[in-house]
């Protein structure tokens, strides 16, 4: 939804909730002269009541935990108080006349005291609730998230993107040796040579040694070619390469991308770059 929309969708709500008060208003105020309120009182009675129900909803919003439950009973206690005294008006005719019998809400004795009491003790506990519910919205201390959390959530979606050069430098893997097999035993010969038969003088027995397999050596063309950068180099690296970033696109990981190293890396490159900025 675009602004123009929202706009009016929020002027037709504060429209809707204007005259829900006036409707209100009108029989908030017959039943506060009806137990004794003078005019002045009888006419902000009603704020007093709907006020306090506005004031609730919007701590509501704004409180969290046991603070926004106690908001939400506070609403809900006072929202089905202005029902019940609204219902009290549309029954009782002699309410919306001129003259009124001071006190009496019904006509039996039990539920006129008890809705007197509820009239008269409203107030009382605006000034209680509401008291209480502007000091816990004052006190309020929100939550805030650390502020490497978006660098962190964005170095994890990235993860996977990554190549093998950007984890870091690390020395190659130490070469372990192949242990050579130990000397076999020679296998017997069978004499098939004849006993009258006899050797050549000078014969030397061929000896068959057994060839050795390679040690397991890492050839240079599979080592990286990438000589390692010192710190300095790294931050003049990035220097030149954010030389002209807005400072809300200095960020540990467009460093990263930028001059290609890793995370912890380009999270001291950052600091270092905003300090300088800070005291530039």
């Amino acid at each position: 939804m675009n602004r123009f929309g929202k706009g009016l969708l929020i002027a037709a709500l504060v429209g809707v909730v204007g005259m829900a008060f006036r409707v209100s208003w009108n029989a908030l105020r017959d039943v506060a002269t009806a137990t004794g309120a003078d005019p002045t009182a009888a006419t902000l009675y009603p704020f007093v009541v709907d006020g306090l129900m506005a004031l609730a909803l919007v701590a509501t919003l704004v409180l969290t935990g046991d603070a926004r439950r106690f908001a939400l009973r506070v609403l809900a206690a006072y929202t089905l108080a202005s029902l019940v005294l609204n219902y009290v008006h549309g029954l009782v005719p002699e309410l919306h006349s001129e003259v009124v019998d001071w006190g009496r809400l019904a006509d039996w004795d039990p539920a006129n005291w008890a809705l007197v009491l509820l009239a008269t003790s409203l107030p009382v506990g605006s000034i209680y609730f509401g008291s209480d519910l502007v000091a816990k919205v004052l006190h309020h201390r929100p939550i805030e998230a650390p502020a490497d959390s978006t660098n962190q959530d964005e170095s994890t979606e990235t993860i996977a993107k990554r190549s093998m050069a950007d984890l870091g430098e690390s020395a190659p893997a130490p070469i372990i040796p192949v242990p050579v097999p130990a000397a076999l035993e020679a296998p017997r010969v069978v004499d098939l040579v004849k006993p009258t038969d006899r050797a050549p003088v000078g014969a030397v027995a061929a000896e068959s040694a057994r060839p050795r397999r390679a040690t397991g050596r890492v050839p240079d063309a599979a080592r990286s070619t990438r000589p390692v950068r010192t710190a300095e180099q790294l931050l003049i690296e990035a220097r030149t390469a954010t030389a002209d970033w807005p400072d809300r696109d200095l960020t540990a990981e467009g460093i990263r991308r930028a001059v290609r190293t890793s995370p912890v890396k380009a999270r001291e490159l950052r600091e270092t770059l905003r300090a300088e900025r800070t005291a530039a």
